[in-house]
């Protein structure tokens, strides 16, 4: 079974050190995501069908709303991996132009070969985050935006998107798939109707599902996966001692244990887990 062994959560999103040995189901995010290996074997993680490999030397990086998930190989031992998710708007909020971080086409590749500058600075901060005790907000948020920056500046296309003035991540999405994306995210948890959601976008249903993911690269319904997954992780910061079982039924799942496998596919832990090894810097 994978296991966490520290998560911070705060207004940049999140910060995770996990202990991986199962595969993950085709997932997606709508921060940016970074993931580096930390120790452990050699791994790999599939972005849009590219598999591609996770080393001391390599990084990967995923786009926001881009599909991938941890392509573990059956009988290889475990990697730990520093996975970042990471808040557009936090990132704006150091840098106006870092606003394009919410583009699904703010990276220009998805494997990088690490610097020995950006190796040292992630291994400062797995090495914190493997410490006792609490980690400072500002130490930690000040690692983070140097590692990203080192990154950011070597392998993304901001520049070219803040002169270009460029929108948001839906904002070059076909209207009707805009329509579709907010009546998904806005449904009630278990209660998706993607006939009903196809019809008010003025699409059948066979056209709604071929646009939207020659479009987005998503499912429909990876897409409302996300937004549950967003949502049980907002609650897991603000409820540190809530039941879990009030979770999984706000969620619009009819036993808890269903949740927990669901929530295990996505992220590779037990929520019950996220839940107790998480710091929570949000306000």
């Amino acid at each position: 079974m994978s296991n966490a062994y520290r998560i911070f959560h705060g207004g940049f999103g999140r910060i995770a050190l996990l202990d991986m040995d199962e595969p993950l189901v085709p997932h997606a995010h709508c921060e940016c995501h970074v993931l580096i290996k930390a120790t452990g074997q050699n791994t790999y993680f599939s972005v849009r069908g590219r598999r591609l490999p996770l080393t001391d030397d390599t990084a990967v990086l995923v786009n926001a709303w881009e599909p991938h998930y941890y392509d573990h190989q059956a009988g290889v031992s475990e990697s730990v991996i520093l996975a970042l998710y990471i808040e557009p708007r936090w990132l704006a909020a150091l840098q106006t132009d870092l606003s394009t971080s919410a583009r699904p086409d703010f990276f220009a590749q998805p494997c990088i070969e690490l610097t020995p500058r950006m190796r040292r600075q992630a291994d400062i901060l797995i090495g914190e985050m493997l410490g006792f005790g609490p980690m400072p907000r500002e130490k930690m948020e000040s690692l983070l935006f140097d590692l990203l920056i080192s990154i950011v500046e070597k392998h993304s296309d901001w520049h070219h998107l803040a002169r270009l003035k460029a929108g948001t991540a839906g904002d070059f999405y076909d209207v009707r798939i805009r329509r579709g994306i907010g009546l998904i995210l806005e449904s009630a948890p278990g209660e998706l109707d993607l006939d009903l959601i196809a019809r008010q976008c003025g699409l059948s249903r066979a056209h709604f599902f071929s646009l939207f993911k020659k479009t987005t690269g998503m499912t429909p319904q990876m897409l409302a996966n996300m937004g549950r997954m967003s949502s049980a992780f907002q609650w897991l910061a603000d409820n540190r001692q809530g039941s879990l079982g009030n979770l999984a039924q706000e969620l619009g799942f009819s036993e808890q244990g269903h949740f927990t496998r669901f929530f295990r596919r996505h992220i590779g832990a037990a929520p019950s887990q996220y839940q107790r090894v998480m710091d929570n810097y949000s306000p």
